[in-house]
Parts: C-alpha cells; structure tokens; sequence
C-alpha cells in the first residue's frame, strides 16, 4: 500500500494519498479492531467498499504514527472523528485510492475522483446558473473534476446535512494546472465564507480537492 502523496500543508495539518494493492486480509492485519468494527466490516460486502473503509484506517494509523487503537467513529451529520486523539480528520476514496487529511487545529476536508468524461452529463447538477455563465469557467473534464472535488471537499470541511454544491457553493474562475488554488465561497447557515481551496491531479488519471479553515 504505497503513500503516492504526502503533505505536510503546515505544521498542525497532513494530507496523505495512498493506492491500494493489498486484499482484505493484509489491510486488517495492520489495523487494531473491537468487536463493533469487526460486526460493521462483517455487514460489507467483499469488494471495493470494504477495501475503502479499510484502507482509509490504516492510511490514518500510518499518519498518526501510533500503536494506540484508533476509534474513528461517525456523526449523525455522518462525518469522521477521532474519540480519543485529538484531530481534526477527513477521509475520501475512489476505485483504487484512499486520501486521508488531518489537522490539530483546522477544520479539513478532502477529496479524491476517478476522472471520467461523464461528468459532463451532470455538471448542471453541481454548478449553478452563475458559476456556468462564467465566460473563461474551464469546463473541460480536468476542469469539471476540480470543481465537483472542491465542492465534495467543502461538504465535507463543514460537516452539516443540508448543504446543496449547487445552491449553497460558488468557484469562481480558475487557470487550471496540474496543481493549482481557486476561490470558492460557501453560504452557511449564519454567513457566506470565503474559502481557499487546492487541488492537484493524482497519477492515474484522479483528480484531489482539499480546504481547510
């Protein structure tokens, strides 16, 4: 399970990109699991969905660097955190990748896509009227990705049922790179943020939105 991407964004935050290659069986042999987390993975289905939730764990315990169990639990809002480290955390995944991202003092949300010329079908599902009306908005399918992980990242650096991509967020126009920051703001329950968000394209041909604030 080779680290294909790691980051030390600041001295308090990490992101890390990992490719699965192990089965079911290496991924938990690295890991420490009670009862209840043995009776989840039991209900999965061998496949792609075990490897995430699994790969996504021991890509987390790597990070953290301790031989301490690691209770990862989720929210009714159904957002990750850490009962007994004291992090912040955001986990993502696709076909064959997981991403992690953690922070001591910031919020974070991170994610990962397999690009796809699909996406075009449905970017009127995830860019509003506005955001399409920009002139120099690039909608080429890299483009389309950026925005789609940007937003899927906001979602989840908030951490709240309710927010809509295309209602609720906005990007603003951007050069794309192989590596780039964009603007986006967000309306929230009580005010509109403004954001700083990154990505960067993953070999593979996978596309990595993250914030943090």
């Amino acid at each position: 399970m080779p680290i294909v991407f790691n980051k030390n964004i600041d001295d308090q935050t990490m992101l890390s990109v990992w490719k699965i290659e192990e089965s079911e069986e290496q991924l938990i042999a690295g890991l420490q699991l009670k009862q209840h987390e043995l009776d989840f993975i039991s209900s999965l289905s061998n496949g792609k969905r075990l490897l995430h939730w699994l790969s996504t764990r021991l890509l987390l315990r790597t990070m953290l660097q301790t031989t301490e169990y690691i209770d990862c639990r989720m929210d009714d809002h159904g957002k990750p955190y850490l009962v007994n480290i004291d992090y912040e955390i955001s986990l993502s995944h696709s076909f064959d990748y997981a991403a992690v991202m953690i922070s001591r003092n910031k919020k974070v949300g991170v994610d990962i896509e397999l690009i796809k010329d699909k996406i075009h079908k449905i970017e009127q599902k995830f860019l509003s009227v506005e955001e399409l009306e920009q002139n120099d908005l690039d909608r080429s399918t890299e483009g389309l990705y950026v925005c789609w992980c940007v937003k899927e990242a906001i979602y989840k650096w908030n951490g709240r049922k309710g927010l809509e991509l295309k209602k609720d967020m906005y990007i603003e126009s951007f050069p794309l790179q192989e590596e780039g920051e964009l603007r986006a703001f967000v309306s929230l329950a009580d005010e509109r943020k403004e954001l700083t968000a990154h990505y960067f394209k993953v070999e593979d041909s996978y596309m990595l939105g993250y914030v943090m604030a």
